[in-house]
């Protein structure tokens, strides 16, 4: 269905891809995956006709080729267009139109209608089509995730693309999402999927691993994680440093907390306290109110009644206290692409309340910790994932605050890329930071001292993993999650 020949890609000096060669049958879900920067965008834009592959090396004289359904992305990208369903990292939703808008607009673009192609859809839309008035923008990742599906299938293709479709959704939209995409292939439609979580690799039935833009291996989910097993499953981060953590000091205290908009009650009578020095894993479905109380905690929201404080400071009346006092990083912001390394350490030491001289040092000890100080003037966008948010994590905590919060700050980045980002957390912790964190990624929930789990609002599992293991008697902790969060 789709053949790859000797393709290469560069981008200046900078080599994407090189001398890659695939053959993908039809009706099989064929797993890409790979550290970061390793090039399965670039595979998945040149196949989707986005890029024009090069040859073998640059300015060869052999051409790499590209071939969906026998037709060539280089000379026939309309016929590809038409065979081929794109579903980039991101979502690609337009977030200000509505549901019904989004697809009507997707299905306009291939010269097709809802209406025309509802029976390609439909099993999945189903899920979504009561939200049809309401705007993407305002849907739940899982919500969205479902919506961007159908947007990529309404004009019913041969070949589905999809680039980490998952990434930033929690377990239990995973497996509806997976359980969706197994019915696709029993339909005879091919699927190219890549993904960094290792229980989405098993369920392909063929994986190329790509590493530094070349092909490193190809075979079966088992082959492939058999054979990068030191890449997949790197070494559990451990404590190195002692951690001055104090049993007797509570940095969050939430007691009985309550946010409602109009009718609908966001987070319902929640209680907990976290310790200076924890790292407290605040874990949930898409929502299940866990946004809403971070953003309570980090002085963003009111609450509509119950009591809460950070560091000291009441979460009703103390908020820009609250902000001073705090670090904050996330998945979908963090810091500026479009700046430099060292003028996003400025701006955001300067934000901090930080003094010039005082931003000038620990500016060089970060990019120093971090392997960075060659690369202070280069723009933050163009940093590899995990380096990138390796850096993020260290400017959220530069003004060293009581308190961080990081909301799903690893997602899409490598399993070793999170080991070497948690290896930061315990630093900060030892140092006394208290880390509040929430994650999709089950081993990371392990990590943490105490976890709670979050769903329809309400705290439903509050202690250590391994307490939380036995006492609910799940093997591990996906398991414990799917069980607690799932309808």
């Amino acid at each position: 269905m789709v053949e790859i020949y000797r393709v290469s890609k560069y981008y200046g000096s900078l080599r994407a891809l090189h001398d890659v060669s695939l053959d993908i049958r039809s009706g099989e879900v064929f797993g890409l995956t790979g550290p970061d920067g390793s090039g399965k965008t670039t595979l998945f834009r040149i196949i989707a006709t986005l890029l024009l592959p090069d040859g073998t090396d640059k300015g060869a004289v052999v051409e790499g080729s590209c071939l969906v359904d026998g037709f060539s992305t280089k000379t026939h990208t309309a016929e590809i267009r038409r065979r081929v369903g794109y579903m980039p990292g991101g979502f690609s939703l337009y977030q200000d139109l509505s549901v019904e808008e989004n697809l009507d607009f997707f299905a306009t673009l291939f010269g097709t209608t809802v209406e025309a192609g509802y029976d390609s859809i439909k099993d999945i839309y189903g899920h979504i089509e009561q939200f049809r008035k309401r705007p993407a923008g305002q849907l739940s990742g899982g919500m969205k995730q479902k919506l961007a599906l159908c947007c990529a299938l309404v004009h019913n293709p041969n070949v589905l693309l999809l680039d980490e479709p998952t990434t930033g959704v929690d377990p239990v939209s995973r497996v509806e999402f997976w359980t969706m995409i197994c019915r696709l292939r029993e339909r005879g439609m091919t699927v190219i999927v890549s993904t960094p979580y290792l229980d989405e690799i098993k369920h392909c039935d063929r994986v190329a691993f790509l590493s530094d833009g070349e092909l490193r291996g190809i075979g079966t989910p088992g082959e492939i994680l058999t054979r990068f097993k030191e890449i997949f499953t790197p070494v559990t981060p451990r404590y190195t440093l002692p951690r001055r953590q104090s049993p007797q000091e509570d940095v969050i205290i939430v007691e009985d907390l309550v946010k409602d908009f109009g009718k609908f009650r966001a987070v319902n009578r929640i209680s907990f306290r976290v310790r200076r020095g924890e790292i407290f894993g605040f874990l949930g479905a898409n929502g299940a109110g866990k946004t809403t109380a971070m953003r309570i905690l980090c002085g963003l929201s009111r609450p509509t009644s119950g009591h809460a404080t950070v560091a000291g400071f009441d979460c009703a009346t103390e908020h820009e206290l609250i902000k001073r006092n705090i670090g904050y990083m996330s998945q979908k912001f963090s810091l500026y692409d479009d700046m430099t390394v060292i003028d996003n350490i400025r701006l955001f030491g300067g934000i901090y309340g930080m003094k010039p001289a005082r931003i000038k040092e620990k500016g060089e000890a970060l990019l120093n910790r971090l392997d960075l100080s060659g690369q202070g003037d280069s723009l933050v966008g163009s940093l590899p994932l995990g380096r990138k948010q390796r850096l993020a994590f260290s400017v959220s905590i530069i003004h060293e605050p009581e308190v961080v919060f990081l909301d799903e700050p690893t997602g899409g980045v490598d399993p070793a890329a999170r080991r070497q980002f948690w290896e930061l957390i315990y630093e900060a912790a030892s140092d006394g930071i208290t880390v509040f964190v929430t994650t999709h990624y089950m081993d990371e929930a392990g990590y943490c001292d105490r976890i709670s789990i979050m769903a329809g609002g309400e705290i439903k599992a509050l202690g250590a993993p391994e307490e939380l293991l036995r006492k609910f008697g799940q093997p591990d902790m996906n398991h414990l999650f799917v069980r607690l969060s799932g309808n």
